[in-house]
């Protein structure tokens, strides 16, 4: 039975993939700031505060996340640090931590979260892109510095239907015109996500490592007009 540690495993992507995990037959542990309904801890990434580890780790999914949209000359040092904190410096705590049980694994796996807007420049961004941008060269230093034994991807994700993502797409008009922004048409759910990332980790995956995957409707590489 592989061990499986998701951060952020309460809510929207992450409880979607305890739930798949816990079905695929993993040992399912979740951390966050809020309960959930799986062996959980309280742990909050942007602070001091400790992970409660196994001896052995076979996998570790980093999926906080957060949504400031705004005209760049209104973000504040404040915000964009946050968002930074969160994002990235969040992930790379919890890597380190993580790091000694992980590499008591035969084959362990680390997947983290990006987003499109690293890759497509998108207006109002700024804050989020830079942020998961650092996610994105982590990933990648990750892979080279801690190959072969664990091996470390992300996904890059457009706007999901989560509860993250509920200013964005609590109407008909908003749902619409992000739909109409992909080309595959509509929005991607968390449970689809949450299937890219139970590959990365499973064994089939084995053969992958600094790669950054985009689950977005085909928004960063398609164009249908």
């Amino acid at each position: 039975m592989k061990t499986t540690l998701i951060i952020g495993g309460n809510s929207g992507i992450g409880e979607k993939l305890a739930q798949q995990l816990q079905r695929d037959g993993h040992q399912v542990l979740t951390a966050s700031r809020q309960p959930s309904n799986f062996d959980h801890q309280v742990y909050d990434a942007t602070s001091a505060d400790s992970l409660e580890l196994p001896e052995k780790l076979d996998g570790l999914v980093y999926c906080p996340g957060s949504i400031t949209l705004k005209p760049f000359h209104r973000l504040s040092q404040e915000e964009m640090m946050n968002e930074w904190k969160l994002n990235a410096l969040g992930a790379a705590h919890s890597v380190q931590q993580a790091l000694p049980s992980l590499k008591q694994a035969e084959h362990a796996s680390v997947v983290m979260f990006s987003t499109v807007a690293v890759q497509t420049g998108l207006p109002f961004h700024a804050s989020i892109a830079m942020a998961k941008g650092a996610v994105e060269g982590l990933t990648r230093a990750l892979a080279a510095e801690l190959s072969p034994a664990i091996r470390v991807n992300a996904i890059a994700p457009s706007l999901t239907d989560t509860q993250l993502a509920e200013p964005l797409l609590n109407s008909d008009q908003k749902r619409q015109a992000s739909a109409e922004r992909h080309p595959l048409k509509r929005v991607g759910m968390p449970s689809e996500i949450a299937s890219l990332a139970a590959w990365l980790l499973s064994d089939d995956a084995r053969f992958m490592t600094g790669q950054i995957l985009h689950a977005d409707g085909g928004m960063s590489s398609v164009r249908t007009f």
